[in-house]
Formats: structure tokens, sequence, C-alpha cells
């Protein structure tokens, strides 16, 4: 199994799906509740097939982009010293910080495509995509961190931790889960819940 392949064709696929939506500004998207959720949905989307991906796979042998290397060696020459584990939004989006983090994501203009647009970035990487857990990012510093996330074994709390869960379910919880999916009409659940995504249609307007 080819797992970098695989890997990028996901995180390729899902960011460029979601691309265009994210790179307008929250402007454009006014009051119309339909647009605010489509948008929402689209950076989910991204989201939950980067994290699905982490949790499925030991993260250290992911390949984001052809140039994970240069973005890596780069990152950690100017950002020696942050920990990427837990981050501090204020190393990400004090004025002080974005003055260095500039000049940095401004290097792959031309090389890493739609290296600026907006996407979903976790705060703690043993945590999922949650409101207190997630911040916007461009898509440059989303690559640097998560690169560095999986090559220095953070990220592999994520896998272990749903490997551990999963080993856990037996077959009672299975068919208590049927029965309650009898129970309410034998609806599937969406894979984006309107209610998981309502902080997005907030955050979009900040």
């Amino acid at each position: 199994m080819d797992t970098t392949c695989e890997s990028e064709e996901l995180v390729s696929g899902e960011v460029v799906s979601v691309a265009h939506a994210l790179s307008l500004p929250a402007e454009s998207y006014g009051n119309d509740p339909d647009i605010e959720m489509a948008w929402a949905i689209r950076a989910m989307q991204h989201a939950e097939v980067y994290y699905k991906l982490i949790s499925s796979v030991d993260p250290q042998f992911l390949k984001l982009t052809k140039v994970d290397d240069q973005i890596y060696s780069e990152f950690r020459e100017n950002f020696e010293k942050l920990q990427v584990d837990v981050l501090d939004p204020e190393e990400l989006k004090s004025e002080s910080a974005k003055e260095k983090w500039r000049p940095f994501c401004l290097k792959f203009e031309g090389i890493v495509e739609d290296y600026n647009y907006g996407t979903l970035l976790r705060l703690d990487c043993s945590q999922g995509y949650t409101e207190e857990n997630t911040i916007f990012a461009p898509r440059i510093q989303f690559f640097a961190i998560e690169i560095a996330r999986n090559r220095e074994g953070y990220n592999k709390a994520v896998s272990v931790s749903v490997q551990d869960k999963e080993g856990e379910k037996g077959a009672g919880n299975k068919e208590e889960e049927a029965e309650k999916g009898a129970d309410n009409g034998g609806e599937k659940e969406e894979g984006v819940n309107k209610e998981k995504l309502s902080f997005l249609r907030y955050k979009a307007q900040i």
C-alpha cells in the first residue's frame, strides 16, 4: 500500500475542493445563511478528511505536498522553538507573529498551490476539530504545522486514540446503534452536522 500517494490524493483533492470557498473574504458571504453553510461544509469536509487520514495510518509516513521536505526545513529554520503539539494562538495571530510568519508564507508563493487560502487548524493536535480547538490559518501555515506534527510524532496520538476506541467497541454496541437507527426511522447521519458547523459560520464573519 502506497500511503504517500493515497494521502496526497485525499488531502490535495479535498483542499482543492474547498480552496475557492475559503479564499473569499468573510464579507463576501453577506448574511446569506445558505452561502455561509455551504462554505462551512466545505471547510469542515477538508478538516474531516485530514483528521480521518491521520486517524487511519501512522502520520509519520504521510506526505501532504510535493515539497514537504522544503516546508519542514524552512519552518524549523524560522520557528525552531515553536511548540506544535499545543499551539498558542498568539504565536500565530499576534501582530509580531504575523510579521514573522509573512516572509515564511511568501516563500511558497508559486511553489505551493493556493498557499494563502484559508483552512482550519487544530490548536491541540491530540484533539479534533471543535469550536474551542480550531482557528483559521493560511494553507501554507497549516501544512507547515501539520507536517511538523506528523514528522515529530505528535499526531500519532490521534491514530492511537482512535484505534483504542475502536478496539473497545463490541458487538453489543453495534446492535445498540442499529436499534437506535431503526427507532429514528432509519435516518442516516449526515457527514457534516449543522450544529457542528454553526461556529464556523460565526468565525467566517469575524
